[in-house]
């Protein structure tokens, strides 16, 4: 796959204002970069929260002629029964459980991190928390779906984070990632995990993007589940 032999890019990182004692690692979706998730974050930050915004490796996307750009995995199509990139989305996983094998090393636990994305970054997001043995403080997911939902099952059965709190957010205007693909995600999500800590949260008018409201609600979610410490 295209990037495997290249060095990964930087994430954009927006540090804590005081010591960090937990941390964001946030997904950007398809054809995009860290950058400008970075941005959002910066004005919504808390200042005991370090947040990282990896880039993906450029390779061809079949969903778009095999134009090549930023991309987790290869998507082959947007509905509940196109083909998937199987083994691209468990080698990305892998590359996002090293990101956060790294935090803890610097220190911050992985019960003090969330890991979130956007499209096609909030569907690794979900996956790789379902399958990671690192024990999580949750999950925010925009605008995704669930990868893999045939196996995810067995792979899970096992689990570390099936208690933890999960925001899920989705346009009700969505033309790309349908919100009836979002909605029965989350009605999967609720069937692996406690249904009691997911929440799903839909936006009226919004289509395959973020809005206002939606970024307060992410703000509030990071806030309850990443909360000060006592020795901050």
């Amino acid at each position: 796959m295209c990037g495997n032999n290249m060095s990964a890019p930087l994430p954009a990182v927006v540090p804590a204002a005081r010591k960090a004692t937990a941390a964001v690692i946030f997904l950007h979706g398809l054809g995009d970069t860290g950058h400008g998730w970075a941005e959002a974050f910066a004005g919504i930050r808390i200042p005991h929260v370090k947040y990282i915004c990896p880039h993906a490796f450029n390779m061809p996307v079949t969903l778009n002629m095999g134009l090549s750009m930023p991309s987790w995995f290869d998507i082959y199509g947007l509905s509940p029964e196109s083909k998937e990139d199987e083994s691209g989305i468990k080698m990305a996983s892998e590359r996002i459980k090293a990101l956060i094998d790294q935090e803890v090393k610097n220190g911050i636990p992985s019960h003090r991190i969330i890991l979130g994305g956007f499209s096609q970054g909030g569907a690794l997001s979900l996956y790789t928390a379902l399958t990671t043995q690192q024990k999580l403080a949750g999950v925010v997911a925009l605008s995704c779906w669930l990868p893999l939902r045939k196996t995810l099952p067995q792979e899970c059965a096992s689990s570390c984070n099936k208690e933890m709190h999960v925001l899920q957010c989705h346009g009700d205007a969505d033309p790309l990632v349908p919100f009836a693909f979002g909605s029965s995600t989350a009605e999967m999500m609720k069937n692996l995990m406690t249904p009691s800590n997911y929440t799903f949260k839909s936006y009226r008018g919004l289509p395959h993007s973020t809005c206002p409201e939606e970024i307060v609600d992410i703000k509030h979610f990071i806030a309850k589940q990443l909360p000060p410490i006592d020795d901050e």
